[in-house]
């Protein structure tokens, strides 16, 4: 991701949170920062290409598998309700509950499944280049 659009991501999120009016009242809570998805690989260093950012949330229904797929950009997300188990291809789980933030994995098969009797609610952000899909479900799935 180029210096640029870190630039347009600031001013989006923090536009008028400096005014004297707001300066009490906002609270920043680091959620994630890492240079490792949650399986522990590295993240890969962005590509050449119009960056585009898709913020996406995403509710799973109560026992539902999604079908084996991958990412091929970086991508995190927060979960805000329910719970989520996120398995790769090689076995590797992660187990989400409500509030609990995720650094995706890149380029690598995985699925998510929703064990609980909720809806599980999750807020994803992709930060990709323009035209390329953020979502590649695996054939036969």
């Amino acid at each position: 991701m180029n210096k640029s659009l870190y630039g347009i991501l600031f001013a989006f999120l923090f536009v008028g949170c400096a005014s004297p009016k707001y300066a009490t009242s906002v609270k920043s809570t680091q959620l994630a920062k890492s240079t490792k998805s949650w399986d522990g690989q590295k993240l890969p260093p962005y590509e050449r290409g119009t960056p585009e950012v898709t913020i996406l949330r995403i509710t799973v229904p109560p026992k539902h598998t999604l079908p084996m797929h991958r990412h091929p950009g970086i991508n995190a997300g927060v979960l805000l309700k329910g719970e989520l188990t996120v398995t790769t291809k090689s076995g590797k789980v992660l187990r989400l509950k409500p509030n609990d933030s995720i650094i995706e994995v890149v380029d690598t098969w995985h699925y998510g499944r929703n064990d609980g009797n909720v809806p599980a609610e999750i807020i994803v952000f992709y930060a990709g280049i323009e035209g390329e899909s953020i979502t590649i479900k695996k054939s036969g799935h």
